[in-house]
């Protein structure tokens, strides 16, 4: 059974290639490094296991030669001997000198790493259960903002039981982090939930972030590529479905696609006070739906046990269309649910109405953007 077990895992583990970027197969060193900083934390590792490795087989090294040379059973007796100064001198100095010669290059290293001065982007991320939201604060692209949630095909196939091999599993995102390269870019984090950590391993870099706290962290890419990481703090049930994607692009393809995103972002923007049809609401609901709810309420709207069903609900299906509003905004549970503020009042309402008017929902109500933009004051 075990044998057999261990051929299939070998079998499958073939199938999915090295991921530029993010994790190989069978991976056991640190990722390769794509910013100097990086590059500085693996000389770091090396040297420091290099030390106590030195210091380990001079120590064990001795200690051996010592039992085995001067045993009793070779007729060696032990002896009371004095204790000179240079031995007390010779245990205290070369450890002291031992901790420093640690301690510089480490604190050299960790210094270059909370220092954000001069940067050249700034960018507010902000884990949430379970993505992150992204905010271009300073620099080029400023303005810019958008959510970046795990692909939808992925959690299909997580949910299968049996995923495809797949060279990026649960990494691939809808909306990356977009940089440009060598440029240095700060990542300002905080959450609006749980304790959140953005962490892309190739940039050596790793930052709590903490509800109603700022913290701050940097990197700057030397290459052009895909990198990736992960959520690395246990925020919930959907931990493992918070990925990290970031795209570094050449000056000018990062200019360029600042100007797509921005005229993406504009033809997006929705007039608050814009009045719906039901037909529109509903079909711009279902996107909505599928790309933000449907992975716990499934697209049927049936839930799955502990998550409630919106096909029947009460709440849903309640005249008093604020109490759903509430409910979306505010989240359920300490975020068993997670408030959906991020997204735009139109989205909300949107969706809204959507799990209104879908299924068995046939309430016939409709929520406005206006509903939701009161409900947030």
């Amino acid at each position: 059974m075990t044998l057999g077990l261990g051929a299939w895992t070998t079998v499958a583990a073939q199938k999915v290639n090295d991921l530029p970027g993010g994790p190989a197969v069978n991976q056991l060193n640190f990722a390769p490094p794509a910013t100097r900083i990086a590059e500085e934390q693996h000389w770091l590792h090396w040297f420091m296991m290099a030390l106590c490795a030195v210091i380990f087989l001079i120590v064990f090294g001795v200690m051996f030669y010592s039992i085995l040379k001067h045993r009793k059973s070779v007729g060696h007796k032990s002896q009371a001997l004095a204790e000179p100064i240079w031995v007390e001198l010779g245990w205290t100095i070369v450890p002291l000198l031992i901790v420093i010669g640690m301690a510089l290059p480490a604190t050299k290293v960790l210094v270059a790493q909370k220092d954000t001065t001069n940067s050249d982007l700034t960018i507010k991320a902000t884990g949430m259960q379970w993505k992150w939201g992204y905010d271009y604060i300073k620099g080029e692209g400023e303005g810019i903002g958008f959510l970046s949630t795990l692909d939808n095909n992925h959690r299909v196939m997580s949910n299968s039981g049996k995923p495809d091999a797949t060279d990026d599993y649960l990494l691939k995102v809808d909306n990356p982090l977009v940089v440009p390269v060598g440029k240095k870019v700060r990542i300002i984090t905080t959450a609006n939930d749980v304790i959140h950590a953005w962490m892309v391993p190739a940039f050596g870099v790793k930052q709590d972030a903490i509800p109603g706290f700022v913290r701050d962290t940097w990197f700057r890419a030397e290459k052009t590529g895909d990198f990736y990481g992960q959520c690395a703090e246990l925020c919930g049930k959907e931990h493992a479905y918070m990925p990290i994607h970031v795209k570094v692009l050449s000056a000018a393809d990062y200019t360029k696609w600042v100007e797509g995103k921005k005229k993406e972002m504009a033809a997006k923007a929705d007039d608050p006070s814009k009045v719906w049809v039901l037909d529109a609401l509903v079909a711009r609901g279902e996107k909505v739906y599928a790309a933000n709810c449907a992975v716990c309420h499934k697209p049927d709207g049936k839930g799955a046990a502990p998550i409630k069903p919106l096909d029947g609900s009460a709440i849903v299906q309640d005249a008093d269309k604020t109490k759903q509003i509430a409910l979306v905004l505010a989240g359920v549970n300490n975020g068993a649910m997670p408030s959906w503020k991020a997204l735009s009042s139109t989205d909300l309402a949107a969706v809204i109405t959507y799990t209104k008017n879908s299924w068995s929902n046939k309430t016939g109500q409709i929520v406005q953007p206006a509903d939701v933009v009161a409900a947030r004051k």
